[in-house]
């Protein structure tokens, strides 16, 4: 059976299960475009093909599936990089098809020819170019592999437009077999033992959940961890999408803006076990002060994230659900309550608090936690209002914050909730946003409202870029500079002006419950436009000079370890 390039890329999709993918067209993508037309696969288009990787994104870390992009050749590439740059460092399965000039025009510098293979080298898991259409099904094949084994990203598929065109005699692609790529999965049976012996022999040890354990999808058996092993329990920012936050002995997030007993208990611990966390700058701040009483083990699918930024006394090569799996089984039911308390007492004297009295983030998020339960989805931008979620919306079931957490994406939040809400149609997904991200991509609001998507977009108003200008509040003696929006449009109206929408406006305190009620229970894309002050801080902010034995400036306090 002949069959053309852009009709390989069809039915290496069909093969993979792929429901729908995120995209916009151009004149090097023509013959996959035409090709959409014969099958049942479903083309979202959006506004700006960076919005397409983050809605494959969201789509991706809400149902454990690999997303697809598509973009043409040149600009419409080039505007993908973000997306993919996002999923990189954030380990999510993505696969991003972009078309490109036909390969004798290839290094001509041609209309729209851009080295996308190139460009996105450092921040893939494999690429290909395609030279030959006889190629493309045992690369998808391949493709869908890498990017959905081992630790997860993006995989970047280039395809010429004389390459989509040419006929061949189609045949099945075989099982991959990919020379040096062999992701090990299961742990050293002798190293999950000596970790027992030290976990046994420990007086203050602490878990550290990070974003790993979520794409393990290990949510069972960290519960029965945490029922036999009653100890504290960390995460990172990305980790708080892994464990019920409910949990009586988890005491939230460490690091810069964590909170003052999980910096408190990381830096008295004897014994730190991290489940998929990468150590990252944001947790540990400087490398050198981290946890310096503590014997490290760290469980990672990733062999090149061990002692790349903390050094490991017991590294585990796993997939984290492996690990537990044999780990589980063998541990004793042990409890450290002296140490818990310990902790809890800290808890207790410094909490996440913030002023009842007045219109904030931390009051707003509070409540649309409470409001749903803590089971909603809730995507976020970047900048204050990222923090305050993770801060002040505690989650009850796993897997539902969708955040961009390694490169920090502004811009993100919104076509990600397309992705998530596209893929749970029965689920409530909030996008929590400040103005600054929100106007990087707000147009995807149609692509929202074209999909009949009942988004609830909780938007913090400051007109300025209020994260920035809390760094230089910090460190820049206060002289703000660049961070200003002096000609914010009235984002309700905005909202309004596209059919089909509701918008509301929280101006007092007292006008919470019965918005956020309303937004909530109508079938609509939605708005909830809040009006904060500049001067509102995220606390705590640890100081990144001397690491997290000390916090500064915690609710206008110090505090010293």
């Amino acid at each position: 059976m002949k069959i053309t390039g852009a009709q390989a890329v069809i039915k290496s999709l069909e093969k993979q299960n792929v429901k729908c993918i995120y995209g916009y067209p151009g004149g090097a993508v023509i013959p996959l475009y035409d090709e959409l037309l014969n099958t049942d696969i479903e083309h979202i288009l959006v506004r700006e093909e960076q919005s397409a990787a983050h809605a494959a994104s969201g789509q991706s870390r809400s149902t454990n599936t690999v997303g697809v992009c598509l973009a043409t050749s040149g600009p419409g590439a080039t505007n993908l990089v973000t997306g993919i740059a996002t999923a990189f460092m954030d380990s999510v399965p993505l696969i991003a098809i972009t078309g490109q000039v036909a390969t004798s025009m290839v290094g001509t510098d041609a209309f729209q020819e851009v080295d996308i293979t190139g460009i996105t080298l450092p921040i893939v898991k494999h690429s290909y170019l395609v030279k030959d259409a006889s190629e493309i099904p045992q690369i998808f094949e391949n493709a869908f592999h890498i990017a959905n084994t081992g630790r997860k990203g993006p995989v970047l598929i280039d395809i010429p437009k004389d390459i989509q065109l040419s006929e061949f005699e189609y045949t099945e692609p075989t099982k991959p077999n990919l020379m040096g790529y062999s992701p090990n999965y299961e742990p050293n049976i002798k190293q999950v033992e000596r970790i027992k012996n030290i976990l046994e022999k420990s007086k203050k040890p602490v878990f550290l959940i990070g974003g790993g354990s979520v794409y393990s999808k290990c949510f069972s058996e960290l519960e029965e961890l945490f029922h036999k092993v009653k100890a504290p329990i960390l995460t990172t920012l990305m980790g708080k999408a892994a464990i019920n936050n409910y949990i009586d002995n988890y005491f939230g997030m460490l690091g810069l803006h964590g909170t003052a007993a999980a910096n408190y208990a990381i830096n008295e611990c004897d014994l730190i076990i991290s489940l998929g966390a990468r150590f990252d700058d944001r947790a540990t701040m400087i490398t050198d002060n981290f946890a310096p009483k503590a014997t490290i083990v760290h469980v990672d699918i990733d062999p090149a994230e061990l002692g790349k930024n903390i050094k490991t006394h017991y590294p585990v090569v796993s997939d984290i659900k492996n690990f537990l799996d044999e780990f589980n089984p063998i541990i004793d039911d042990l409890i450290f309550s002296e140490w818990i308390d310990d902790v809890r007492k800290l808890d207790k004297k410094y909490p996440m608090t913030y002023d009842n009295t007045v219109l904030n983030p931390p009051i707003v998020i509070e409540r649309l936690s409470e409001k749903t339960n803590g089971e909603a989805f809730v995507c976020t931008e970047v900048g204050q209002h990222q923090m305050f979620t993770a801060q002040f919306y505690n989650f009850s079931k796993p897997g539902r914050f969708i955040t961009s957490g390694g490169l920090g994406t502004m811009g993100y939040g919104l076509p990600a909730s397309i992705g998530v809400a596209k893929a749970n149609p029965d689920e409530i997904v909030i996008n929590v946003c400040g103005d600054g991200s929100l106007q990087m991509n707000f147009a995807e609001i149609a692509t929202a409202l074209e999909q009949n998507l009942p988004i609830k977009v909780f938007l913090f108003n400051n007109s300025s870029l209020n994260l920035v200008r809390q760094l230089q509040y910090f460190s820049s003696n206060k002289r703000y500079s660049g961070i200003e929006f002096t000609c914010n449009p009235d984002f309700c109206k905005l909202v309004e002006s596209y059919p089909n929408t509701e918008a509301y406006k929280i101006n007092d305190i007292s006008e919470i419950d019965e918005i956020i009620d309303k937004a909530l229970n109508n079938n609509k894309f939605t708005l909830v436009e809040i009006n904060t002050q500049t001067t509102e801080i995220v606390y705590p902010v640890a100081s990144a000079k001397i690491g997290i034995k000390k916090l500064d400036y915690f609710g206008g306090k110090e505090i010293l370890y």
